[in-house]
């Protein structure tokens, strides 16, 4: 059954709403499921690379899916060929959402079909277009939005320079999420994206310890659960806004330190500094880091 999902998302401001078209990453108003809509509350990460995936980076993509999976965290991903479908594959058995660019009903690829059936059984299919809705090239860039948006950090595993899995990074950055990196040969024109995400500072990602690590020095599992979407209040106190904006320096900085600094918590930290993006007096970066625009 299709049904449309509020999404937990709240834009942190009106502001955000309106400037939505320039940061590319505003909040979807609702989202169509199949399957089972309440892992849209878990903790998740979003896994993404190549389509056309090495044996090697999809072993790779389904290993870290299972891995996080038992570690509790739900793996979000977007149905693609390769990476994508690894990931998904792996992480059946503990929970998965696929964001697709078409409607909930839209099997694409069509050689996923047998895990589109998977995943209504076992995960949850998510996209923001009708149901009927034929998926485009320009859906894409848009659902990869809604990928980032759901996770608390990104995983790019194998990707070239101009791809869609880095487009996802790009959004990752400026949604405060963390990016991860795993890295590859330099003679593999698919390890380009994810070792140069890695010299712009995403996270080392070599297996799952990397990845749960990370996100305990941000926040441990033993915190409260907060909105995938919405890290912070609706609207931003303008005293923090102001207060992290003296904080910030061209040499970037990790949002749970400014959070520190400011004394508030990253959720906090993290709307204000989307308004501090939008208003054009900061730069938001891979890997959560922040710095004077």
């Amino acid at each position: 059954m299709c049904r449309p999902t509020r999404t937990s998302s709240r834009p942190s401001s009106r502001r955000a709403r309106r400037r939505a078209p320039a940061c590319s990453c505003w909040a979807p108003p609702l989202l169509w499921t199949r399957g089972d809509a309440s892992l849209l509350s878990r903790d998740s990460l979003a896994i993404v690379g190549a389509r056309i995936a090495s044996a090697g980076g999809q072993r790779i993509a389904r290993g870290l899916a299972a891995g996080l999976g038992q570690a509790g965290l739900v793996v979000t991903s977007g149905m693609a060929r390769g990476i994508d479908g690894a990931a998904h594959e792996g992480a059946l058995p503990t929970g998965t959402v696929a964001v697709l660019g078409g409607g909930v009903d839209d099997v694409y690829p069509p050689e996923h079909a047998e895990l589109y059936g998977h995943l209504i059984d076992q995960g949850c299919v998510v996209s923001e277009s009708p149901v009927g809705a034929r998926a485009q090239a320009r859906d894409f860039p848009r659902r990869n939005r809604i990928i980032s948006g759901l996770s608390r950090g990104v995983i790019v595993v194998e990707a070239e320079l101009r791809s869609g899995s880095l487009i996802t990074a790009r959004l990752a950055g400026e949604q405060g999420r963390d990016v991860f990196a795993v890295p590859g040969s330099p003679l593999d024109p698919r390890s380009k994206g994810p070792n140069e995400l890695l010299r712009q500072g995403a996270v080392l990602c070599e297996g799952v310890d990397d990845v749960l690590n990370a996100l305990g020095g941000v926040r441990t599992l033993l915190e409260p659960d907060v909105p995938a979407w919405a890290p912070g209040p609706v609207d931003a106190d303008l005293d923090l806004i102001e207060r992290l904006a003296a904080l910030l320096s061209p040499v970037p900085a990790p949002r749970d330190e400014l959070a520190r600094a400011a004394g508030v918590s990253v959720g906090e930290a993290s709307a204000a500094l989307l308004e501090l993006s939008l208003a054009g007096r900061a730069v938001l970066l891979p890997g959560g880091m922040a710095a004077t625009a």
